[in-house]
C-alpha cells in the first residue's frame, strides 16, 4: 500500500479515491460527487484561483432559503395576474386597427424579433384574443388575481406580484435566460442557484445546497465557470431512489458499507501523514463520511411519514391533479427546514413545456394552474404558520408571457415584452402589486424589470452583494447583475 502511494503520488492518489467512489459498490454517485467536488476545490477556486467565498455575506440577510417555482413553457400573465380587461372589449380587432396601434412601433420592438402572422391577403390576422378567464379581488389588498388560481388569490396578502417584466428571447431559450441572465445564443454563464451557493455555503454538511426538482431541458447545467461543484443535484421524490446511482448497485449491508468507508479513510490518512500542511486532504476525508451520511439524509427527508393528513392535504395529497406538484413542495418545505439553500422546482413536461398554449389556451391552462395552485398556496400557508416564511423566498416564475392577439383560433404565441412573476416571504411586502404593463398587456411600461433584477432582489435579501460576486477572468455584464427591485422590499 505504501508503495503504491509513493508511486503514485498525492495528487494522483486523491483521484484514484475520487474514481474508486464514483464506480464501486459505495453507490453514492453523483449526488455525494457534487459536495466531494465543491470540498476538494474542484470549483471556482481550482479554476481561476480565486477562492470559494462560501460565507460570502455582504449584508445583514433577512433570508436564507429560496424556493424557485417556475412554469415551463409561458404562462400567460393576461389570465393570470395581470387582468386586461380591453382585450375582451376590443376582440376581433387587429392591433393596428386598434387604439393600441402605437404598442407595435415602440423602440423595445427592435430588440426582439416580431412574430406577425398574416392571411393569404397579405392582412394581419393576429387579432386581440379576449381574456379566457375571469378575475376576483382578493384579501384586504384587493389584488385582482385570475379564476384559475383562486388558492394563490387567497393568500395575495403574503404576495408582491411584478407585472413588468420583459426579457430579450422569443423561444424558450428565455428559460435559460430567466435562469442565467444571459440569452441562449451567448456564452454560457452560471445560474442564480449556482450564484447562491457559490456565496453562501452550506446550511447543513449532511444535504446538497441546491436541490432541482421537475422537468428541465436546454441547459441543464448551473456552475458553469465557477464549476461542477455548484450545478444542482437533481433528485425525484422517491424515498426509495431519490436520485439515480444514489444507492449501491449490488445489495450491500450497512457495516460493508461502513467498512469500505473506514477503508477510504485509511487511505487518506496515509497521505496525510506524508502531507501534513495539506489543508485540502483534511477537508477531503471530511467530505467522505459527508457523503456516507447524504446517503440516509436524503431519503429520510422526502419520507413524508411523519406529517399529519392535515399537512399533506393542504398540499393537494388528496387529489390526484394536485399532488404530484404537493409532493414537490412538500419535499422543497422539509429541505428548507434543514438548511438547503435553493430548491429549483419546474412544472411542464415537453422540450418547451406544458405551458406553451399556441392552441387551446383555455383548455390547457386551467388544467395546469389546477396542478399548482392548491399546493402553492399550501406551501405559503404552511411555511408561514410555521414560522419560515418570513426566511424563506418563494418565486413563481415563469419564461415570459403570451401575446394580447391570437395564435389560430384559439391560442396566444410567446411574448417576451411584458409578463408578471411573483414572490413572497424572505423579508418582501406582501398585498403589493408593483408596475404594470400597457392597457392590453403587450409591453411593460412603469417600472419595467428585466429578469435579473429578480436575481438582484434575491441575492439581497439572502445579504449578498450582487455586484461583488465576481471570478476572476469572467467579464459580467451591467444587465447580469440586475437591480433590487427595491419597492416590494419590506
Amino acid at each position: 500500500m505504501s508503495d503504491f502511494q509513493l508511486a503514485t503520488g498525492a495528487e494522483s492518489f486523491s483521484r484514484s479515491r475520487r474514481s474508486m467512489l464514483m464506480n464501486s459498490s459505495l453507490g453514492f454517485g453523483s449526488l455525494a460527487l457534487h459536495s466531494l467536488l465543491q470540498k476538494d476545490g474542484f470549483g471556482a477556486e481550482a479554476l481561476h484561483g480565486s477562492g470559494v467565498p462560501s460565507g460570502l455575506a455582504h449584508l445583514a440577510p433577512k433570508a436564507k432559503s429560496v424556493i424557485w417555482m417556475f412554469m415551463r413553457g409561458g404562462v400567460s400573465h393576461m389570465e393570470s395576474f395581470d387582468p386586461k380587461p380591453a382585450l375582451t372589449k376590443y376582440a376581433g380587432v387587429s392591433i393596428p386597427d386598434s387604439p393600441f396601434a402605437s404598442v407595435m412601433t415602440s423602440e423595445r420592438l427592435k430588440r426582439v424579433r416580431v412574430v406577425v402572422v398574416n392571411d393569404a391577403n397579405g392582412q394581419q390576422r393576429n387579432k386581440l384574443y379576449p381574456l379566457q378567464v375571469g378575475f376576483k379581488k382578493y384579501g384586504k389588498s384587493g389584488i385582482e388575481v385570475s379564476d384559475w388560481f383562486p388558492h394563490i388569490g387567497s393568500v395575495i396578502d403574503d404576495i408582491s406580484v411584478v407585472r413588468s417584466m420583459w426579457t430579450t428571447d422569443d423561444n424558450h431559450g428565455a428559460q435559460v435566460q430567466f435562469h442565467s441572465g444571459r440569452h441562449m445564443l451567448d456564452p454560457r454563464v452560471p445560474t442564480i442557484g449556482a450564484w447562491i451557493t457559490w456565496g453562501l455555503g452550506t446550511l447543513n454538511e449532511n444535504l446538497p445546497q441546491f436541490i432541482a426538482m421537475g422537468p428541465r431541458f436546454f441547459d441543464r447545467r448551473d456552475g458553469h465557470y465557477l464549476g461542477p461543484a455548484y450545478d444542482s443535484v437533481e433528485l425525484k421524490v422517491d424515498p426509495k431512489n431519490p436520485l439515480d446511482f444514489a444507492k449501491p448497485e449490488a445489495e450491500i449491508m450497512a457495516e460493508e458499507q461502513r467498512l469500505s468507508f473506514d477503508l477510504v479513510n485509511r487511505l487518506n490518512r496515509l497521505t496525510a501523514a506524508r502531507y501534513p500542511n495539506d489543508a485540502a486532504l483534511d477537508a477531503r476525508i471530511k467530505s467522505y463520511e459527508l457523503a456516507f451520511r447524504m446517503q440516509s439524509a436524503v431519503p429520510n427527508v422526502i419520507d413524508f411519514a411523519s406529517e399529519t393528513e392535515a399537512t399533506k392535504n393542504l398540499y393537494g395529497f388528496d387529489q390526484k391533479e394536485t399532488r404530484p406538484f404537493g409532493e414537490q413542495l412538500l419535499a422543497a418545505r422539509r429541505f428548507v427546514e434543514k438548511g438547503v439553500r435553493f430548491i429549483q422546482i419546474q412544472h411542464g413536461a415537453g422540450a418547451a413545456g406544458a405551458w406553451d398554449q399556441h392552441s387551446n389556451l383555455k383548455a390547457k391552462h386551467s388544467e395546469l394552474s389546477m396542478q399548482v395552485d392548491r399546493p402553492i398556496s399550501g406551501l405559503i400557508r404552511d411555511l408561514k404558520q410555521r414560522g419560515l416564511l418570513d426566511e424563506t423566498l418563494v418565486v413563481f416564475a415563469t419564461e415570459f408571457g403570451r401575446t394580447p392577439g391570437s395564435q389560430g383560433a384559439n391560442g396566444r404565441d410567446h411574448h417576451p415584452y411584458g409578463f408578471s412573476v411573483w414572490m413572497a416571504g424572505g423579508g418582501l411586502k406582501g398585498g403589493v402589486a408593483h408596475g404594470t404593463t400597457d392597457e392590453i398587456g403587450f409591453h411593460a411600461v412603469e417600472n419595467p424589470h428585466y429578469v435579473t433584477d429578480v436575481h438582484a432582489t434575491i441575492l439581497k435579501q439572502l445579504g449578498l452583494n450582487n455586484h461583488r460576486m465576481e471570478v476572476p477572468g469572467h467579464k459580467r455584464l451591467e444587465q447580469d447583475y440586475g437591480a433590487a427591485i427595491d419597492d416590494i422590499i419590506a
